[in-house]
């Protein structure tokens, strides 16, 4: 079950402590698309995504949007925000999180993935090694897929609340 607890979890991604991430020696990091950065029906980036995109570019750090959403969607967001993407990544399959490190010449030490889902971003993160940081869904509206892993991610957040492991709502860096 270890597999499925993230090292940090957050509200949102406004409230990750990034400063401390980039203390730690973090110099990557692996932006999920839908429910983390905007919701899945939002077409371009918000004035607050872009906002902190930019500040966390001047703090030092590279940014990957790291996406199971088709091309054209995650192109529009990278091309937008100025950072690199990957699409179709079929997450939690660790091939892209492993072309990300090799590509960028990064260890598994210097990259956090931050997404909404325990059963693609947690879990993938986990598999390879990476820092993992679990935010809550900006929305409930979500698609078929994502409905499916969610059922999934509520049986395990209730095993593992049963071992008072992980508790959904109970923030920690």
């Amino acid at each position: 079950m270890e597999k499925y607890i993230p090292d940090v979890y957050q509200k949102s991604i406004y409230d990750i402590n990034y400063k401390k991430l980039f203390q730690q020696g973090i110099k990557c990091l692996l932006f999920d698309l839908d429910n983390t950065l905007v919701p899945p029906s939002v077409k371009e980036p918000t004035e607050e995504v872009l906002e902190l995109m930019e500040n966390l570019k001047n703090m030092g750090f590279k940014l990957i949007i790291l996406s199971n959403s088709p091309k054209k969607r995650v192109e529009q967001f990278q091309n937008r925000l100025g950072i690199d993407g990957f699409y179709s990544c079929k997450k939690p399959l660790s091939k892209k999180f492993l072309l990300v490190l090799s590509m960028y010449n990064y260890t598994i030490n210097e990259v956090a993935i931050i997404g909404d889902q325990i059963m693609t971003d947690v879990l993938g993160g986990n598999k390879v090694g990476i820092l993992t940081i679990l935010v809550n869904p900006i929305t409930k509206k979500e698609l078929i897929i994502t409905k499916f892993n969610r059922l999934l991610e509520k049986i395990i957040i209730h095993k593992l609340s049963k071992k008072s492991v992980f508790i959904k709502g109970k923030y920690y860096e």
